[in-house]
């Protein structure tokens, strides 16, 4: 019988967290960004959005710790209100691919049969357009803001988690605890939801946790190419698209928003590794 997962609330609190310099080093950064874009309305030390053209592309020094853009708005402050933009996308967008990959997967991978074979034909079709293009083909159809790159990046990056969650219920759906449930006349819904669905939650949570900060470095890529979170709205990818035209003369651009987005994903990932080293060893 394969044993339950421990409980998340044990493992954040317990030894384990204090043992893993991973989730350790990634928790930390994760909970410092975290903090820095709850209270950037509080703790910027001015308006993003303020223009000041007298002070264009001022380089870093004590007035602005990193200096200013082309409309002499400061970069930190808008560094700071970016990264409320970049986690709350990440997070969203993440959530939305969890949900509809694991149903997916769920369904495909207990049910089988003809279920699975269509299943899996729709995840191996979505697989074959590269991820770039079918993301640039439908934020073309639709107008670029936060809410539709939220949804666009879920529905186009939940085949992984659904691949995923079908072979972890491969695995499960023939175990003892499953055929004494079906002994007993457990309904195909109820030991879904209440036996095999509780058990892959580990993957899952492995997945998830990696997967933001895919999705975070996504929404840059959309924002620096023009078709994510649209100016005046601070995000980390059109900070990096500001830069790119003043790179020779104004390399903070350029330098501050890719160091944020580095290391946010790079924190995500060292969480999420954490996490599996603890839960998929």
């Amino acid at each position: 019988m394969r044993p339950t997962p421990p409980p998340i609330r044990a493992f954040v609190w317990g030894k384990a967290m204090r043992e893993s310099r991973l989730v350790v080093a990634g928790g930390l950064a994760l909970g410092l960004l975290a903090v820095i874009a709850i209270l950037a309305p509080w703790i910027a030390p001015y308006d993003p959005l303020a223009v000041s053209l007298p002070e264009a592309l001022l380089p870093p020094s004590p007035a602005h710790w990193v200096g200013t853009d082309p409309l002499g708005r400061d970069v930190l402050a808008r560094l700071m209100y970016g990264a409320r933009i970049s986690l709350v996308i990440g997070v969203i967008a993440v959530g939305v691919a969890v949900v509809i990959g694991t149903m997916v997967g769920l369904v495909a991978g207990y049910v089988g049969g003809r279920v699975d074979s269509v299943l899996m034909r729709v995840v191996d079709t979505m697989l074959a357009f590269p991820s770039i293009f079918l993301l640039l083909a439908v934020i073309a159809m639709l107008s670029p803001n936060i809410y539709n790159i939220m949804v666009v990046i879920g529905l186009t990056s939940w085949m992984g988690v659904a691949r995923l969650v079908r072979a972890e219920v491969l695995s499960l759906k023939e175990r003892e605890f499953i055929l004494a449930a079906r002994a007993i006349g457990a309904s195909t819904w109820r030991i879904m939801w209440r036996h095999v669905l509780p058990n892959v939650t580990a993957p899952v949570l492995v997945a998830a946790t990696l997967g933001v900060g895919g999705a975070i470095l996504t929404e840059s890529v959309l924002s620096y190419l023009g078709l994510g979170v649209q100016p005046p709205t601070p995000s980390w990818g059109n900070i990096l698209n500001e830069g790119r035209v003043a790179l020779g003369v104004a390399w903070w651009l350029t330098l501050s928003p890719g160091v944020c987005i580095l290391v946010t994903v790079l924190a995500f990932n060292l969480l999420g590794e954490g996490l599996r080293e603890r839960f998929l060893k």
